[in-house]
């Protein structure tokens, strides 16, 4: 039995990932002016860094339609596969799921996961669902067990500035304002049930400093890990920061992987540069 494991462009395993673990792609769309862009395909993080920084706006994002996802099924019955599992940025996000689930409808065995979560948060789910595929799990078998270790899914990020989220409505400009003057560095949380972002922890220090202490405190209940994989994902930062949070991860838990990505568009658009995250998960 062939199975398609898929997932959208927020999910931001990197092309070398995508590749070795045979993941199709549905991407998003990327607003910069009057152009509506494919994420990671026609437009890139520099890209959008350039546009903001040129019209001081933030580009919008948009959700895969249903359209797409529908010449998406299509096209891969077409290719003779048996099953689908695909998976969403969380439904609080995004329409993805809505959309995901309306194309779906027209096809059998297409099973569409909610991930709950966003980025690499994804990207576990996508590599297990990979390796649960060729263990020879059927498409039904591997939505059931991913549906249930979502929740165990553990997804921050800290953030050197919130001037992306102020431009894009997503807080007040005036509490970025704040933050900006107290140098404050919020830590932001998923909630792997209510599939929401929301503030956890905020470090007055520098983004250096930050970062370290952010590790810190995500990795201090050892005994809740899951060693298996870590994921390290940023939106831009430079050498230095990430070698530092990964000194942090290492010096805290024996990881069996630790993986480096970078953020796509759709999440870097909102985020802005210098952002990381450490995603993992909790037993």
């Amino acid at each position: 039995m062939r199975i398609r494991i898929s997932a959208d462009s927020t999910c931001d395993l990197s092309p070398e990932l995508i590749k070795q673990y045979d993941v199709a792609i549905t991407p998003l769309y990327i607003r910069l002016g009057d152009r509506d862009l494919k994420d990671s395909i026609e437009v890139t993080r520099d890209d959008i860094y350039s546009y903001v920084e040129r019209t001081k706006e933030i580009p919008k994002t948009a959700a895969v339609n249903v359209g797409d996802y529908v010449d998406f099924f299509t096209k891969v019955k077409e290719e003779g596969y048996d099953g689908v599992v695909h998976f969403t940025i969380s439904a609080e996000m995004s329409s993805c799921y809505q959309n995901a689930c309306l194309a779906a409808q027209g096809f059998e065995n297409v099973y569409i996961v909610d991930s709950r979560t966003l980025s690499t948060g994804i990207g576990h789910l996508v590599l297990d669902a990979c390796i649960l595929r060729d263990e020879g799990k059927s498409a039904k078998e591997i939505y059931e067990i991913l549906e249930e270790r979502k929740k165990k899914l553990d997804v921050s990020f800290v953030l050197d500035t919130l001037r992306y989220l102020a431009l894009g409505g997503r807080c007040n400009s005036l509490l970025a304002f704040g933050a900006n003057l107290l140098n404050l560095k919020p830590s932001i949380q998923v909630n792997p049930v209510s599939g929401k972002m929301g503030v956890d922890k905020k470090y007055r220090c520098s983004f250096e400093r930050a970062v370290v202490r952010y590790v810190n405190d995500k990795l201090e209940d050892k005994d809740s890990l899951d060693l298996r994989r870590i994921f390290i994902t940023d939106s831009g930062v430079n050498d230095e920061i990430y070698e530092s949070v990964k000194a942090a991860v290492l010096k805290n838990a024996p990881f069996q992987e630790i993986i480096h990505t970078r953020a796509g568009c759709t999440v870097s658009s909102h985020c802005g540069p210098n952002c990381i995250g450490i995603l993992f998960y909790r037993k």
